[in-house]
């Protein structure tokens, strides 16, 4: 295995553990600015609008450029955001480190993803994606709960620390160990790769993207709060049950990818109808640390579940385009995560209570659900036949 995939992995962890360890963190980092739940969540969906415009704008503004040095500017990026996140003296200030962070996101992955599958032989191209994608999947796993207990014992601004260094390790690594590429196909241009947007399923796959993820984050976002003031768990607690969110992540993401193999909308309907079946559960049983244990768990698998389905789906819709079309799809994993928080905000800044974001999020849930119903009503040929030719996307993009 080159050496090279496992400084991108590090990478991926980075970038995976600073987007999704302040939602840990949410009690300690409004305590500290003096500002409420809701003011808080902004950091997340700051964060998660940044990436959008990153994934974007970068990824087309750098399209044709040498891409090693492309990703050692995204990582300079990273730890200039985490660092300042980690110093700022005031709300506005973190506020502004978070949206520089993010805004390597997804170019990062876009980028890596191709500089990963250049490092080995044609035929093991995807199995050098999915390393580079395991870091964003120990990021949650063990990253995160990590995260949280070292914020919640030494300052919340101390995980930002951390995150900065692992990004000033990934630098050197990169830089170490990725050899000089190839510059791209000089037949890439920013215009056929807007070619894809031509397609209305492409853009009814985005719309599911960000709706099945605005769901699933409306509910996450305030979690530290449902955990604490309605299931009745300790502070110390937290960290350890995010473990087993990020448990139900893994085992969904493999279960989700094979059978995305054999039918992708088939595998969306089902997976997308039992998350609005769990978060409505999740919202009704939240006073019961049992259920709640449960439906953590059940939440990172259906949730998450749903990935490869809808990488796949927008990357077979976009033709011979997929590159900015699946950097489109990144930003709306992030879309979705900002109009989750955004809602979740919504519901208990109306005093409405902390079950409120997941009862929000169920609600959004069930809005992808209709849209991904309509989508594969509206496919020209039988769905079998499609899906037969839509291949599965061998690891989870964030």
């Amino acid at each position: 295995m080159p050496a090279g995939l496992i400084a991108l992995a590090i990478g991926a962890f980075g970038i995976g553990l600073t987007e999704f360890v302040i939602m840990g963190l949410l009690p300690e980092v409004a305590a500290s600015y003096g500002v409420s739940e809701s003011a808080a969540g902004w950091l997340i969906s700051g964060y998660a609008l940044a990436v959008v415009v990153g994934a974007l704008v970068l990824t087309a503004a750098t399209t044709r450029l040498p891409r090693k040095p492309v990703l050692l500017g995204l990582l300079v990026l990273f730890i200039v955001g985490n660092a300042l996140t980690a110093l700022a003296p005031d709300y506005g200030t973190a506020m502004v480190g978070r949206i520089i962070a993010a805004l390597c996101h997804g170019a990062f992955f876009g980028i890596g993803s191709v500089v990963a599958a250049g490092l080995v032989a044609p035929a093991k191209k995807a199995g050098a994606i999915a390393i580079m994608f395991t870091g964003l999947t120990a990021a949650n796993v063990f990253g995160v709960p990590f995260g949280t207990f070292l914020g919640q014992q030494f300052g919340w601004r101390s995980t930002f620390w951390v995150i900065s260094a692992i990004g000033v390790l990934a630098f050197i690594g990169i830089a170490a160990l990725v050899p000089a590429l190839a510059d791209p196909d000089e037949s890439i241009s920013l215009r056929r790769e807007l070619r894809a947007f031509r397609s209305g399923q492409v853009w009814l796959s985005l719309v599911v993207t960000v709706l099945a993820f605005g769901g699933m984050f409306g509910a996450f976002t305030y979690i530290a709060y449902t955990l604490t003031e309605v299931s009745g768990f300790a502070n110390a607690a937290v960290p350890w049950l995010l473990v087993l969110f990020g448990a139900g992540l893994v085992i969904g993401n493999a279960v989700g990818g094979r059978l995305a193999d054999r039918a992708i909308d088939r595998t969306l309907i089902v997976f997308i109808a039992a998350l609005v079946v769990v978060l409505a559960l999740f919202a009704l049983l939240a006073g019961s640390a049992v259920a709640t244990v449960v439906a953590l768990f059940l939440m990172g698998g259906f949730g998450f579940g749903t990935v490869p389905a809808l990488q796949s789906r927008v990357m077979h819709f976009a033709g011979g385009a997929p590159t900015l079309a699946s950097g489109a799809n990144i930003g709306a994993f992030n879309l979705g995560n900002a109009l989750g928080a955004w809602a979740g905000g919504v519901g208990i800044s109306a005093g409405l209570g902390y079950t409120s974001p997941i009862w929000i999020g169920a609600l959004i849930t069930g809005a992808a659900l209709v849209v991904i119903v309509v989508a594969a009503a509206r496919m020209r040929v039988p769905a079998a036949d499609v899906e037969e030719r839509m291949p599965a996307a061998a690891a989870a993009p964030r």
